[in-house]
């Protein structure tokens, strides 16, 4: 692997072109055509699902619209919506591991077939009603905070009027957001220009998300030249990503934009444009402030590949100064300074049961409870244990490890993050999968932990968070939300079931041993 220093020059692009060329392989395969129209009518199918089952404000027009009303309503519309849901992602799951066979060596040709893959299945994604979660519309009551002079990070939604028609979740009724300023700025804008409207206001957030995705399809590949790793097969595996594309267009999350100002910023630091990178990253903390987790890293890199400690201590002091007082100016413009500290607990205190540190918590809580001691007390002081371990972990990567893989530690800091919490949502797991992949993931056990990986958060996805009207919970309905729910995991499952053990031409990426374990290309 190349360093950022030494990737600028001549001999890393002759490699990187060695790399991309690979073999033999020059032209295009005749059928690639295919997986990128399959993938495209999944998202057709999830975009036409989503007017049965996606996320839809009280207060929005199309509630009254009688097509969606027999889709929303009616059993036969809600199951024609989730078999179209379920069906519809778990093809484009199939479309994206069979656009990656198409290329063993992945030449030069392969790069706009990728970009192409991408455009085309995000269209339809772009057009859904929100899915998988409805945080937009906490966005939006959120932006109607700001309008209103109220603080977000001391109110929760239900300080404003109505704020139950908006559509949001709950969970954010009393909740002090955990969004930095720059992102409390990009809610009231839209608020402001699309009056409030739901539909407006969820295509401009979704807009929002776009840009993430575009500074990802960017950036991405030309990290991954300068890591020497083929940039066609990084932007395959992260950014035409089904997880990724469902998670920020469909579901419409800021994290989109998150990461792609990281990313973004990532590349100008390990090409010498520090101040530019450390900026870029530091407006995307100021999107959520989970990537303030990349500054030490990033301090790394300015400091050069030859430095001492002490050197490398000033530029990490350097780093924290600039982007800490780039968050202190844009706190005293919007007059709430670092209120958003006091929002990072708000939705994130909580378990899930996947997420090994959470499952094990439970496990802690519900033997210890036996006893008649409080369980769900040791479980929080456990979940705090894998937190402080999390951060030593962190510190740790910051000390240890060459310049060559700083890029990479970076990575496995985020990841440490992400892997010890008590809840991982599929889009945390969405913030890795660029940065692992500019790095590198060989094709052997990685790779198809990826595979695995996507194929698990789907289903989950798929059968998780479906808006079925409560009123068909009630009287003798053969559907309701918990029948909905099932029915999606079961034909969710039972595809997963047939592309890994069935279909004869994906299963090998599941079950055959790789003899190329250790490419990376």
């Amino acid at each position: 692997m190349t360093t950022p220093e030494s990737a600028t020059g001549a001999g890393a692009r002759q490699k990187t072109e060695a790399v991309s060329a690979g073999g033999s392989e020059t032209a295009l395969p005749n059928d690639y055509w295919k997986p990128l129209t399959a993938g495209l009518i999944g998202s057709l199918l999830m975009m036409f699902g989503s007017v049965g089952i996606g996320w839809l404000a009280q207060s929005s027009a199309l509630v009254r619209n009688p097509f969606f009303i027999w889709m929303r309503a009616e059993p036969v519309g809600i199951a024609i919506s989730v078999a179209c849901i379920a069906v519809g992602g778990m093809v484009l799951v199939r479309a994206w591991l069979r656009l990656g066979q198409r290329f063993k060596s992945w030449p030069p040709e392969s790069g706009p077939v990728v970009k192409k893959a991408i455009i085309f299945w995000s269209l339809p994604l772009m057009l859904t009603i929100p899915l998988f979660s409805r945080d937009v519309y906490a966005y939006i009551g959120q932006g109607r905070l700001m309008q209103a002079n109220l603080d977000p990070y001391v109110n929760g939604i239900s300080a404003i009027s109505n704020w139950y028609q908006l559509g949001a979740d709950k969970l954010w009724a009393e909740a002090p957001t955990p969004y930095g300023p720059v992102f409390l700025w990009i809610e009231q804008f839209v608020v402001s220009i699309s009056g409030g409207i739901p539909e407006v206001s969820v295509f401009l957030f979704r807009l929002c998300s776009a840009v993430g995705v575009v500074l990802c399809m960017i950036y991405v590949p030309r990290l991954a030249v300068l890591h020497g790793v083929n940039p066609h097969r990084a932007l395959w595996l992260s950014v035409a990503n089904p997880l990724l594309l469902v998670n920020f267009l469909a579901a419409v999350h800021n994290d989109a934009l998150m990461i792609g100002l990281a990313i973004a910023g990532l590349y100008y630091s390990a090409t010498k444009r520090n101040v530019l990178g450390i900026v870029l990253i530091t407006v995307s903390i100021a999107i959520k402030p989970i990537t303030i987790i990349l500054l030490p890293f990033v301090g790394l890199l300015w400091a050069g590949k030859k430095a001492n400690w002490p050197r490398k201590f000033i530029y990490w002091g350097l780093t924290a100064a600039l982007s800490l007082g780039i968050l202190a100016v844009l706190g005293w413009i919007n007059g709430f300074w670092f209120g958003w500290i006091n929002g990072l607990s708000a939705p994130g205190s909580v378990w899930i049961w996947y997420a090994p540190v959470g499952a094990i918590g439970w496990v802690i809580a519900s033997l210890t409870n036996t006893f008649g001691w409080d369980g769900w007390a040791l479980a929080r002081q456990f979940w705090l244990a894998a937190k402080v371990v999390a951060v030593g972990i962190v510190v740790w990567l910051m000390f240890r490890g060459s310049y060559e893989r700083i890029m990479r530690r970076a990575a496995l800091a985020l990841g440490a993050v992400v892997l010890l919490s008590s809840m991982i949502q599929s889009w945390y797991v969405v913030w890795l999968i660029p940065l692992f992949a500019i790095t590198g993931i060989r094709n052997d056990w990685q790779v198809k932990t990826l595979y695995f990986v996507l194929s698990f958060f789907m289903i989950y996805a798929i059968s998780d968070q479906l808006n079925v009207y409560p009123y068909l919970q009630q009287g003798e309905s053969w559907i309701n939300l918990d029948s909905a729910r099932f029915a999606a995991a079961l034909i969710a499952l039972g595809f997963a079931i047939y592309v890994v053990f069935i279909d004869r031409k994906t299963r090998e990426l599941f079950l055959s041993s790789s003899r190329s374990g250790r490419e990376i290309i």
